[in-house]
């Protein structure tokens, strides 16, 4: 009973709060600061077998939501959920202007990268490129980015297996994720420019921070002292 009523005293809406969490690896790491703010989810949490997708917390009237990192920006910019965390790169392929990152938690590092096949005899010469085609899950910011260079920039929208683009011809770069570097020199890749280092945000709905500033503002303080 105890570190569940521990946070009544707080200052509420009667509505409940939703905080979206990004499902995979990066939960790990957004747990212990959950923690460390206050926020306890129910046991069936830690459960991988369990099926339900919304789970009761400690805090009075806040709740999580297990969702993809891509869809946690989309579930707070359109209000579904009042606080949500996910990577800048889902932040600077969508730009919502419906969200606010007011936090840098320094957790899920890593970086978005181009990479090609070792081998390949074209190199990346911004200089004497004016076209290339790029398989990627972010093709908003890869469009971006080589426009910024002066090149025109062919995306093909992939969700996952990337590195296979260019081992059948489907485009000779990437853009990806990476963190080690394994997976890229596993399938005879190579990174030749990162495009952004990436680290997890704490988002805001700016709506529900008008309507429930004392409330959002208090945890969004709980959350930045227990990352400092």
């Amino acid at each position: 009973m105890g570190r569940f009523n521990a946070l009544k005293s707080m200052t509420m809406s009667p509505t409940p709060l939703i905080i979206a969490v990004p499902k995979g690896r990066i939960l790990s790491e957004v747990l212990p600061i959950l923690n460390k703010a206050g926020i306890e989810p129910e046991p069936a949490f830690a459960d991988e077998d369990a099926r339900q997708l919304q789970f009761a917390t400690n805090a009075a009237h806040v709740s999580l939501i297990r969702v993809r990192s891509f869809d946690v920006a989309t579930f707070v910019a359109f209000g579904a959920a009042q606080l949500g965390i996910c990577g800048n790169d889902v932040l600077m392929e969508f730009d919502y202007s419906e969200i606010y990152a007011p936090l840098d938690l320094g957790i899920g590092k890593c970086r978005l990268s181009i990479a090609q096949p070792k081998d390949l005899d074209e190199g990346l010469d911004l200089s004497r490129l004016s076209h290339v085609r790029i398989a990627t899950k972010y093709p908003e910011t890869t469009s971006r980015w080589f426009a910024e260079h002066g090149i025109q920039a062919e995306c093909v929208k992939l969700n996952g297996a990337m590195e296979l683009a260019p081992v059948l011809g489907l485009s000779p770069r990437i853009v990806d994720l990476v963190s080690t570097g394994n997976t890229l020199k596993a399938n005879g890749l190579v990174e030749v420019a990162t495009i952004a280092e990436v680290t997890s945000r704490l988002i805001v709905n700016r709506t529900a921070l008008k309507v429930r500033p004392a409330e959002i503002n208090a945890w969004i303080e709980r959350l930045r002292k227990a990352v400092e």
